[in-house]
C-alpha cells in the first residue's frame, strides 16, 4: 500500500472489471481486453470522434430517470397525492437530451435564455418548462412569458414586477413559484450550499407571506407554490426533511389566504463518484422526504399538495463517462520516504471537467484500451492546462505500465462536465456521443480551432 494514498482508497485486487455501482451497467471488457459501452467499443468511439470525448449511455439515462419517476410516484401515491419531476437541465442539456426528457414524460428546468432556447429547440411543450435564476433579465423573462412557459421561479422582489409587467404587456397570466431560503444547510461543499441565509438565492422565510400577498394582488401572476433547494450532491436525507417541514409550515400559513396547489422541494440528490461514496438510494430518499411532508401536513390539518422535485445529476451523472488519450507519464518521488506517485497526463483536463478544480471533486478512472497486465500503481491523472491545479483524478490506481496512447475512461461524468466546459488555453470542447444497442449517435460535434477563431473579430482583418 502506497503511503501517499488517502485512507478511503484501497488497492484493487484486480484492474480489469467494472464496478457497476460506479460505471454504466453496459460497461464490460471482452476476452481480448476491449471495453464496450452501450454495445460499442470505446476504441472505435475514440477513433471516430476523437478525445477527449463525452459518452452518454442512453439506456442508463432512461433507466435512472424511470427509477426516479417510480420512486416519487410510489412515495406520493401512498399518501394520496402525486409528484411532478423536473429534469434539471443545468446538469446536461442538448436538444436530443430534451427529446429524451420529453419521451420520459418529465418536466424540464432551465436557468437561462440559452437553456430555454435549447429546450424549445428539442420540441418539448413550453408548458412543461420552468425558468430559474437569481438575476433573470428583462429579455429572459420576456422570452419565457412569450413562449408560454409553465412556471417562472421568482427569486427576488424585483422579479415580481418584472414578470408581472412582461405578462401584462401580453395580457397573459403567468404561473410563478417563489423560491424560499429555508435556512437549512445540507452537508455538502461550501460552494454547493444554496439555502443558507447569507447567500444569493431565495427569499427569507419571514419575508415570504408579504411577498406572496403582493404576487396574488397582481392579476397577471398566478401563484402556484413555494420552491426550496438546499444544495447539491447530498447523501443524507435529514436536510431535505427539515427543509420540507419548514416549507410545509409556511405553505399552511399561505393556505389561509388562497390556494397553494404545489410544493417544490428541489433536487440535489447525490451520486457515487468513488467507491468511498455511499449515497442513499433514490427510493429511500423519496420515501423519507414524502413521509415527512405527510406527517407535517397531518399535524397541521392540511391536505398534502402536489410535490415537485428537480433531479439532474442523479439521472445524467452515472450515465456518462469521458474518454481520454494518455500523452505522457512521469514517476515522482514524494517526501522523505521517496514514495512514488505516477503522474498520468491526458489530452483534456479542467476545460472539459472543471469540478475537481471548483469543488475538489473526486473521480474514478480505468484503463479501457486493453487489459491490465501488471499490478496497480498509485496515480494522479492530470490535464494539459497551464495550471498546477489541473487535476482530473487526484488519487487512483491504474496498471503500473500505463503508457502513452493508452485510452482512459473517467466514470460519472454525465453531469456538469459538458455543462461547465470552457475553452481555457484555447482548447476546443469535446463532442458528446450517445450509445445504445451497439450504435453511436453524435449529439454535439466537437469544436475545432476554426470554431474558436470564428469569434475573433480581428482574424484575417
Amino acid at each position: 500500500m502506497n503511503s501517499l494514498a488517502p485512507n478511503w482508497l484501497t488497492e484493487p485486487a484486480e484492474l480489469n472489471s467494472f464496478d457497476h455501482t460506479l460505471w454504466p451497467k453496459s460497461m464490460h471488457r471482452d476476452a481480448e481486453g476491449h471495453t464496450f459501452i452501450g454495445g460499442v467499443p470505446v476504441g472505435e468511439l475514440a477513433q471516430k470522434y476523437g478525445t477527449p470525448l463525452y459518452v452518454l449511455d442512453k439506456d442508463e439515462f432512461f433507466d435512472r430517470a424511470k427509477a426516479v419517476i417510480s420512486a416519487f410516484d410510489a412515495a406520493t401515491k401512498k399518501h394520496g397525492t402525486s409528484a411532478k419531476i423536473y429534469y434539471a437541465g443545468k446538469a446536461l442539456l442538448t436538444s436530443e437530451v430534451v427529446r429524451w426528457v420529453d419521451q420520459l414524460g418529465l418536466y424540464l428546468d432551465t436557468s437561462s435564455a440559452g437553456e430555454l432556447a435549447v429546450a424549445l429547440a428539442g420540441g418539448i411543450s413550453p408548458t412543461r418548462l420552468g425558468l430559474h435564476g437569481n438575476n433573470k433579465s428583462h429579455s429572459e423573462i420576456g422570452k419565457a412569458v412569450t413562449s408560454g412557459l409553465g412556471v417562472i421561479v421568482i427569486d427576488s422582489e424585483i422579479e415580481v414586477e418584472r414578470i408581472a409587467s412582461a405578462a401584462g404587456a401580453q395580457d397573459i397570466i403567468q404561473p410563478v413559484r417563489l423560491r424560499v431560503n429555508s435556512g437549512v444547510h445540507a452537508h455538502t461543499h461550501e460552494y454547493l450550499a444554496t439555502a443558507r441565509e447569507d447567500q444569493k438565492f431565495g427569499i427569507a422565510i419571514q419575508d415570504v407571506p408579504e411577498l406572496v400577498a403582493k404576487i396574488r394582488s397582481l392579476k397577471h401572476l398566478h401563484f402556484i407554490g413555494l420552491h426550496s433547494h438546499i444544495g447539491s450532491q447530498i447523501f443524507a436525507v435529514e436536510g431535505f426533511v427539515e427543509a420540507a417541514r419548514r416549507l410545509v409550515q409556511l405553505h399552511a400559513e399561505l393556505l389561509k389566504f388562497g390556494p397553494v396547489p404545489e410544493l417544490n422541494l428541489g433536487g440535489g440528490f447525490g451520486v457515487k463518484y468513488t467507491k468511498a461514496d455511499q449515497p442513499m438510494t433514490i427510493e429511500s430518499m423519496a420515501t423519507a422526504i414524502v413521509d415527512a411532508v405527510a406527517v407535517k401536513c397531518a399535524e397541521l390539518g392540511i391536505d398534502i399538495p402536489v410535490l415537485a422535485f428537480e433531479p439532474g445529476r442523479v439521472i445524467a451523472g452515472p450515465a456518462g463517462i469521458t474518454l481520454y488519450n494518455v500523452g505522457t507519464t512521469k514517476d515522482v518521488a514524494v517526501g522523505d520516504a521517496a514514495e512514488i506517485r505516477k503522474y498520468v497526463s491526458i489530452d483534456g483536463g479542467m476545460s472539459d471537467n472543471a469540478r475537481p478544480a471548483l469543488y475538489s471533486a473526486d473521480y474514478s478512472v480505468a484503463l479501457v484500451s486493453r487489459s491490465a497486465e501488471t499490478g496497480p500503481a498509485l496515480v494522479r491523472v492530470v490535464g494539459k492546462h497551464c495550471e498546477s491545479g489541473d487535476i482530473v483524478v487526484k488519487d487512483a490506481y491504474l496498471p503500473e505500465d500505463v503508457s502513452p496512447n493508452d485510452l482512459l475512461a473517467i466514470a460519472t461524468t454525465g453531469a456538469y462536465c459538458f455543462s461547465l466546459a470552457s475553452n481555457y488555453n484555447y482548447l476546443a470542447r469535446p463532442a458528446v456521443v450517445a450509445v445504445s444497442n451497439g450504435q453511436a449517435d453524435l449529439l454535439v460535434r466537437a469544436e475545432t480551432e476554426t470554431d474558436l477563431l470564428s469569434r475573433d473579430a480581428k482574424v484575417n482583418k
